[in-house]
């Protein structure tokens, strides 16, 4: 690696070989608007205190959040640094207060140099770091897959303001590792006013492609016309970005946003909205595929969530990403909490193919907050995350891809990204999930997904996705986990939720061809399958409900633990299914025996009862769950019943599945979907 003094960018770049061009990948940026909330993702005053070596402490996920935990608890009693909002002097430029040593290896603007190793076509990026303030110091790191760091180079500002060029190589980043720099103010307040990681590349890759972005809404105005605003306000987006198509499938339509308009100023004949039936997230984003195909002037197409707030830079790095990919990639972005927006929600997704589960792939750490441990310090951090799919809440896909594998399946919502992924997987298409871009969002663990009428689509596509791509016979332990949910759920008095799972099942078995004609009415009919519940009653006044009385009372006067141990549920798992064989104490039908709060809402808790005052996780609500003993052994019955022939059916109905694939999810077919909102020439009214 060697550094050079250079006077302009111009000067760099006439250092190009013959038939090469010289390329930005990723510049130095600022949080918009100067959004203190963010700043540990862009900068950080903090000092690096690597946590434990896994070796170390054990491999147990336990051992590691300790860890975690006893590290934060260090850095606590340290102190932190605060960042003042005025350091941020423009969307690239940051002050540095005279005495202080601030990192730029922080998530966005740190260079993630071992997902350009494994996935593109760059061998070497040079560093250009222009800074003013005299006495400044420019030191270059780069990490180990470990997260081990290693000082690389480094230079002097010599007078008022310098320009310094790294030319670093990639070659030692296969499993993983960054580069990044820290600039210290020695003798004054130093301005970084900008820094950009540029490399050379053949003359056909100099140009970059363009996108277009799909954005699905309903009934969500507000949040999407600011979604649509940052990504008009954001000029370095403008080339790249051939068009937002906004997907209207809601009652309260985006136009009708008082920020509307400032929307459509800033995207100016870049926007268009598409009014449709409610066909689902993933009939919003079909039809998304299907515009930016037809049209077929944009290299990719992007689907983006509308109840994100985005930081509109990852978008343009995605599109650097894909377009030096080695072989056409799928290039997702990572979920921050929007709650909470220096957490990370979501950093690399995988399908466990024997459960057929979506879940974090291996080694990463959800939740992990930035705020507490950054970059630097987080060792599993730096070994490089491979997936199976990304989230659609913001994710690129090529047009070559569309255009071969097709389109997303049919199916409302859920699995529609990790089917996608999967099938692409299969085709040759991998998805790499790529640190620097990111949203912010609602996590998935503040919804109630897993038992209101979502939890029809959890199951219908989940198994609709393991007909499709489960490499083990029958699913693996897919129906065995689905009958041990069953069986949970009615053991916590959730029939609505087993009713719903059971029509799930019973729709799979139905076949693949209906999933078209059933997409615009499946959503009212589950809807009207749960009414009368009383679970799935859910009442927002607390004082509606009778009062709290139990005939018996708890032994010891302990209540059950929410918390419980391997052995004592798979006790629980065998004598609740017994305890139905009672007849439900009588004092419960009237009155509820115990308030439950939704984070302690475990069936293992639940179950202890005949009936109980169940809040649900958003905070709005609850309902009145009350144990009914013939409606238990019906349930459990078709349960048995239908596992039983989903079993037996399983390879004919993933040869159905898998044959019909190609035609369910090829443009014609959703077309056909599309047409009672469409004209005779294939666009929007």
């Amino acid at each position: 690696m060697s550094v050079t003094h250079t006077q302009t960018q111009a000067a760099a770049d006439s250092t190009s070989k013959p038939g090469t061009a010289r390329r930005l990948l990723q510049r130095q940026i600022m949080p918009a608007e100067r959004d203190t909330d963010v700043i540990k993702l862009y900068v950080d005053p903090d000092p690096a205190a690597l946590d434990a070596d896994k070796f170390e402490i054990g491999h147990t996920r336990a051992a590691h959040e300790a860890n975690a935990i006893a590290t934060r608890i260090q850095n606590a009693a340290k102190g932190v640094s605060q960042i003042h909002p005025d350091q941020i002097e423009s969307r690239t430029a940051y002050r540095v207060e005279h005495g202080e040593t601030v990192s730029f290896g922080t998530y966005f603007n740190a260079f993630p140099a071992s997902y350009w190793r494994r996935h593109t076509i760059v061998s070497e990026v040079r560093l250009t770091v222009r800074v003013r303030g005299e006495g400044a110091a420019v030191t270059v790191y780069r990490s180990l897959a470990n997260g081990r760091s290693q000082r690389v180079d480094s230079a002097t500002v010599e007078g008022s303001s310098g320009e310094f060029s790294f030319d670093l190589p990639l070659k030692p980043f296969v499993d993983g590792g960054w580069y990044w720099y820290d600039v210290v103010a020695a003798d004054e307040d130093v301005v970084v006013e900008s820094a950009e990681w540029t490399a050379e590349v053949p003359e056909d890759k100099a140009q970059h492609g363009t996108v277009t972005i799909g954005i699905t809404t309903m009934n969500r105005q507000d949040f999407c016309a600011k979604l649509l605003v940052q990504l008009g306000e954001s000029g370095h987006l403008e080339d790249y970005l051939d068009e937002v198509v906004v997907m209207e499938q809601g009652k309260d339509k985006v136009v009708g946003s008082e920020f509307f308009p400032e929307a459509e100023k800033a995207l100016g004949g870049k926007l268009r909205i598409i009014e449709q039936g409610n066909i689902g997230g993933s009939g919003g984003f079909a039809r998304a595929q299907y515009e930016g195909l037809k049209a077929g002037r944009s290299t990719y197409v992007m689907m983006l969530d509308d109840d994100v707030e985005c930081e509109t830079e990852g978008i343009v790095r995605a599109v650097t990403f894909g377009d030096l990919c080695r072989t056409t990639t799928i290039v997702g972005g990572h979920m921050f909490s929007i709650f909470q927006k220096t957490q990370l929600h979501s950093f690399g997704e995988k399908v466990e193919p024997y459960t057929f589960w979506w879940g974090s792939a291996p080694g990463v750490f959800a939740g992990w907050d930035f705020g507490d441990r950054n970059l630097r310090s987080t060792r599993w951090l730096h070994a490089r995350i491979d997936v199976d799919y990304n989230g659609w809440f913001m994710c690129l896909i090529p047009a070559e891809v569309i255009s071969d594998i097709g389109l997303s399946l049919p199916i409302f919502i859920k699995w529609d990204d990790s089917e996608y992924g999967l099938r692409a997987k299969a085709a040759g298409y991998p998805t790499v999930t790529f640190p620097g871009a990111a949203v912010w969002h609602v996590p998935w663990t503040d919804k109630n997904d897993a038992l209101d009428w979502q939890s029809y689509f959890h199951v219908r596509n989940r198994v609709i996705a393991a007909l499709l791509h489960s490499p083990y016979p029958r699913g693996g332990r897919l129906l065995r986990e689905s009958f041990n949910h069953q069986v949970k759920h009615l053991v916590s008095m959730q029939y609505s939720t087993v009713e719903l799972r059971h029509r799930a099942l019973e729709d799979v078995l139905a076949g693949p061809h209906k999933l078209h004609e059933v997409l615009p009415t499946t959503l009212p009919t589950i809807k009207e399958i749960v009414k009368g519940y009383d679970d799935a009653t859910l009442v927002s006044d607390p004082s509606a409900f009778p009062e709290v009385k139990r005939h018996k009372l708890p032994r010891k006067g302990k209540e059950a633990s929410p918390v419980i141990s391997g052995r004592a549920a798979t006790v629980q798992a065998l004598l609740q299914p017994l305890r139905q064989l009672r007849k439900p104490r009588e004092l419960s039908v009237e009155h509820p025996e115990a308030e439950v709060m939704a984070q302690d809402a475990r069936w293992h808790k639940i179950a202890r009862y005949d009936s109980a005052v169940v809040s649900m996780p958003d905070g709005t609500a609850a309902a009145f769950y009350r144990r009914d003993r013939e409606k238990f052994f019906d349930l459990l019955k078709r349960t048995v019943a239908i596992h039983r022939r989903l079993a037996a059916d399983w390879d004919d109905l993933a040869e159905q599945y898998r044959t019909a694939l190609p035609e369910i999810t090829s443009p014609e077919a959703w077309e056909r979907t599309f047409a009672p909102w469409m004209d005779g020439d294939g666009h929007d009214d």
